[in-house]
């Protein structure tokens, strides 16, 4: 039995649906369409999907990511992963995907912010080079929650491309020990 295709590129107009699907399942609703359809139509956002190819269309879209380019910086809004598809390697595609994206726009470092609680979210952006800069206090209204601000440089070193190198490699050997083989 061979690997099951994953995309990762950028969300069509026609995906948007199964994209609020997902913010729903992830975010409860941080987002809606419109606002999404803003992000497809702003030539300084990047939204990316994980998905598969030619799918049943059961979960079109497995993951999304979205970035701003604000002068040369990337702020990273979210990554989102279905709850059925944690752990295998997706938030890692994702996050690599936009930094690539990030690369090639010009932008030197980029940042986020994340719950202080997110474990499994600060380990990922750890991997990835980001380093705690600061805190924003009651940052998320649901819960009063700090969010940690992270960031991540370098993006334009030449070194950078050998490390999206690596990380690729790195991503798609975790996503094939799992069955999935990524585009």
């Amino acid at each position: 039995m061979g690997l099951t295709p994953l995309e990762l590129k950028p969300i069509t107009i026609e995906q948007l649906p199964a994209v609020v699907e997902l913010d729903k399942l992830c975010f409860n609703g941080l987002w809606t369409q419109e606002a999404y359809q803003r992000e497809l139509e702003s030539p300084n956002s990047d939204l990316l999907g994980l998905s598969i190819p030619e799918a049943d269309k059961k979960f079109p879209i497995l993951g999304v990511g979205c970035q701003w380019a604000i002068v040369d910086e990337a702020h990273i809004t979210m990554v989102a992963v279905h709850p059925n598809y944690r752990g295998q390697g997706f938030g890692r595609a994702l996050l690599f995907g936009l930094l690539k994206s990030a690369r090639a726009r010009g932008m030197e470092r980029a940042t986020l912010e994340v719950r202080e609680s997110n474990q499994a979210a600060l380990s990922l952006y750890q991997k990835f080079g980001f380093q705690t800069a600061g805190r924003r206090r009651r940052y998320y209204q649901d819960n009063n929650e700090d969010a940690l601000i992270l960031w991540r440089s370098g993006l334009l070193h030449p070194q950078f491309e050998e490390t999206l190198s690596s990380w690729y490699g790195e991503i798609s050997s975790r996503l094939s020990s799992f069955g999935w083989n990524l585009s």
